[in-house]
């Protein structure tokens, strides 16, 4: 499913552990990591820094690259100038990439181009998969994996997700957890009826159970179902804690007659706070 992987990097502790993430990846996987520097023009003001900035962005890749290759991964690296995320975005179509992996905060003296909002963007935006890892506690890693979280509601945006986190589930021999939330404030309480939250609670089994078919037809090795009623994604984090869940892949968007919970804003809220990594996967126009 991973054949090339895509790290933009800055050279940070949490870019750096970002990159050994994906050298995890691309070796279960015999994929090519891809490590992307990229000079943002718009913090330019004349061409020596340009130049400065170029060398100190190739030195970095190639830094990166060196001691991916050390464990024997093969690698790519490339310098871009471009606003970011866009080049980020265009780096991974034009590469035929096939995930992406970030880290949420990338700080080396000053504030550069791996914050929160870069990779929200990228997030947002992208195509690919993309495999976030928290700036926080950069030193604890949670691969390799070994129980991987998918937050459902059953609408496409998130079957968009199943298949990656289950390919990864099978790859890794790890055991999946099928999640479905129903938010039962959304509406507000005094306009439920036992026929409604029945006909949400159904809809939740289905979704979960489909997840378990897939995992099962896959060869995955444990599967397990949860519902619960609260807060989405106060739900996803109390349910990664409780169950020591090593990574959540959930989709980007999820409709399903009226808008649910794993839209954006969802998503984006887990991207942030989960204490460890999630793999987003944008519905397929």
């Amino acid at each position: 499913m991973f054949d090339d992987i895509l790290v933009p990097t800055d050279g940070s502790p949490c870019a750096e552990v970002a990159a050994e993430y994906a050298e995890d990846l691309a070796t279960r996987y015999d994929a090519t990591v891809h490590a992307l520097c990229v000079v943002d023009p718009r913090a330019l003001e004349n061409a020596p820094q340009y130049d400065q900035l170029k060398e100190e962005r190739s030195e970095i890749a190639e830094r990166t690259c060196a001691k991916l290759s050390m464990t024997g991964v093969k690698t790519k690296e490339a310098v871009h100038t471009d606003v970011p995320h866009t080049a980020i975005l265009q780096y991974a179509k034009d590469q035929g990439i096939d995930l992406i992996v970030m880290g949420t905060h990338g700080r080396t003296g000053v504030e550069r181009y791996l914050l929160g909002s870069v990779t929200e963007k990228v997030v947002r935006l992208s195509d690919v998969p993309v495999l976030t890892v928290k700036a926080e506690g950069c030193g604890e890693v949670t691969y390799p994996y070994t129980d991987i979280l998918v937050p459902t509601d059953g609408s496409e945006g998130a079957e968009a997700a199943v298949g990656p986190a289950v390919d990864i589930a099978h790859t890794y021999d790890a055991r999946v957890h099928a999640l479905s939330v129903i938010d039962t404030m959304a509406m507000g309480v005094d306009v439920w009826s036992g026929a409604i939250l029945d006909a949400l609670e159904e809809s939740a089994q289905s979704a979960v159970e489909s997840i378990e078919e897939q995992a099962t037809e896959a060869s995955v090795s444990a599967v397990e179902t949860a519902i619960e009623h609260r807060n989405p994604y106060r739900g996803i984090l109390s349910y990664v804690e409780e169950h020591d869940i090593d990574l959540v892949v959930m989709g980007t968007h999820g409709r399903s007659g009226i808008e649910r919970y794993l839209l954006g804003s969802v998503t984006e809220k887990t991207v942030r706070t989960s204490p460890v990594p999630v793999m987003t996967v944008r519905q397929p126009t």
